[in-house]
């Protein structure tokens, strides 16, 4: 009876570890992930409509800022402290200031990685705007709009069909790839979103054209959910890792007009796209990469469109510490760590 047990745990640990060999990607969970990241993130939105003197666009800008974080990963635990740092990337005489706020949360089970997204950015400008307003010049060109604001909050679910294709392996920190894998996948969206400027017209006054009551409009709001299929694709070349993920699918959409003459809602549908690439240099030991992050949304209604997208670029470096090794008290030998 012991013969037999024995042998059943034998052959047990024997299948675990030609899983483990055949596994196309290494995960470092017993490493302990030191790592620090350096990058900035963008919020820019559009109005497209029939404007007055016959432009058709407006395109609305904010300062930017770089941000630092310093993270730590073990195992199940995950802690990442991010702050700004002083300064702005772009000149403030010409672009104004900005107060932003960008929180994410993010985690994976088995198939399934989930992100979570909550944004406000607070002072914008309206990009080139001498050749109509007389105030300003191609030295100043651009029409400050400190009390215009963006707000998105997002929930967004990715289920992958390959088991083999891990958002947190793919992202490059806890493990890296051995060999190619590529998965269809679905993405579930769950969004807020929209603009506003307090109960001023986002329109400047010198394009509102009186006999529209869209021109008028203060705040756009949108709620909406859907789905999006997609194709995803990871490899790992001489310790280059790169990746990439895309898809297109469509949102049912509640969106919302509010002027001074009052709101409107309307029900619709709306394009909805999926973009993300990752590439970096990934050891046992180290690891740097590039990681993005975009999200496009947009209202029509009639001639009246407004694009917003959001992006996200960062360089993240770090280590992968190996543990202590620990002594076994029965055998008194030392066990190694794990990850290779």
């Amino acid at each position: 009876m012991v013969r037999s047990l024995i042998c059943l745990a034998l052959f047990s640990s024997s299948v675990a570890l030609c899983q483990q060999d055949t596994l196309p990607y290494t995960l470092f969970s017993n490493n302990i992930v030191l790592y620090t990241d350096l990058g900035f993130n963008s919020s820019p939105f559009s109005i497209k409509d029939d404007f007055i003197g016959g432009l058709d666009k407006l395109q609305f800008k904010h300062n930017l800022k770089a941000t630092q974080g310093l993270g730590v990963m073990y195992q199940w635990f995950s802690l990442r402290l991010g702050f700004t740092l002083p300064g702005t990337l772009r000149n403030s005489d010409r672009w104004g200031k900005t107060r932003y706020s960008d929180l994410r949360l993010s985690f994976s089970v088995k198939r399934m990685y989930c992100d979570v997204g909550i944004r406000h950015y607070r002072g914008y400008v309206v990009k080139n705007a001498y050749p109509w307003n007389d105030t300003l010049s191609a030295d100043q060109p651009h029409e400050f709009r400190p009390n215009t604001r963006s707000n998105s909050v997002s929930v967004n679910t990715w289920y992958f069909f390959n088991k083999n294709f891990r958002m947190p392996v793919v992202i490059g920190k806890v493990g890296h790839y051995k060999k190619a894998q590529y998965s269809g996948y679905l993405r579930g969206t769950i969004n807020i979103f929209g603009v506003g400027n307090d109960t001023i017209p986002l329109v400047p006054e010198l394009l509102i054209d009186t006999t529209q009551n869209k021109s008028s409009v203060h705040t756009i709001t949108a709620v909406d959910i859907g789905l999006i299929p997609g194709f995803a694709y990871v490899n790992r070349i001489d310790n280059w890792q790169f990746s990439v993920l895309g898809g297109f699918g469509g949102v049912i959409q509640a969106r919302f007009l509010e002027s001074k003459k009052g709101t409107r809602g309307f029900l619709g549908l709306a394009p909805r796209f999926d973009v993300r690439f990752n590439a970096g240099y990934s050891q046992p030991k180290y690891f740097v990469m590039l990681i993005t992050d975009f999200d496009f949304k947009s209202i029509r209604q009639n001639e009246l469109v407004y694009f917003q997208s959001y992006y996200s670029l960062r360089i993240a470096a770090g280590i992968r510490c190996n543990r202590k090794p620990k002594k076994s008290a029965k055998a008194g030998v030392i066990a190694k760590p794990g990850g290779s």
